[in-house]
């Protein structure tokens, strides 16, 4: 094999990547999986070979963005190691960054919008993952000393889905360029009244 053959993607990844370009610039519903096996320079049958239908291509492009946020984690935790605060911290300047950089918005909020069929298999997926998001930010409020972590995460939660989606409505000056602001006063409120409450 060439030294170019032996760096292109095996054909699943190259439609797996290629999909997730085409559905964010798209829309899932917008998009066909012929157009999908062209542009990833494959052929239908090919597509199908590695995923039974169409969902089954959305599920795995989901699963790759759950994986995607997952490296986030190991992220904020390397830069603050033992730390936190530090790293709820991150977490809110990285939600700023996604805010910021992204116009058009969490793949995952966009997915559950256009799959409205409560039975739809990548359902199931987004709801994992949007619950896992938030169980984790819940944890890392307890181990920074939040008592009302569960409720801190919540509005966090809230703030940064707002955000993406005040974005893509009314662009990035919009109420989304003080995300860092107001996340910011969200946990100092939480750790200011807990503060009071022990005086």
């Amino acid at each position: 094999m060439d030294q170019e053959g032996a760096l292109r993607p095996r054909p699943r990844d190259r439609i797996v990547g290629t999909a997730r370009d085409l559905f964010r610039k798209h829309g899932i519903r917008g998009i066909g999986v012929d157009a999908i096996a062209d542009a990833a320079g494959s052929n239908k049958m090919t597509l199908y070979r590695h995923f039974g239908s169409k969902d089954d291509l959305v599920v795995a492009c989901l699963r790759e963005v759950a994986c995607d946020a997952d490296s986030f984690w190991r992220e904020i935790e390397k830069a603050h190691p033992g730390d936190p605060m530090a790293q709820l911290h991150r977490w809110v300047r990285f939600g700023a960054e996604c805010v910021t950089s992204d116009s058009r918005g969490c793949d995952m909020a966009n997915a559950a919008v256009e799959l409205a069929e409560r039975d739809h298999p990548a359902r199931k997926v987004i709801e994992e993952f949007k619950t896992k998001q938030r169980d984790r930010l819940a944890d890392l409020c307890g181990r920074a000393g939040v008592a009302q972590a569960d409720l801190l995460a919540d509005a966090l939660t809230l703030l940064l889905e707002g955000a993406r989606v005040s974005r893509q409505s009314v662009g990035a000056e919009g109420p989304c360029a003080h995300f860092i602001r107001m996340g910011e006063a969200i946990i100092a409120s939480f750790a200011g009244n807990e503060a009071r409450a022990k005086v």
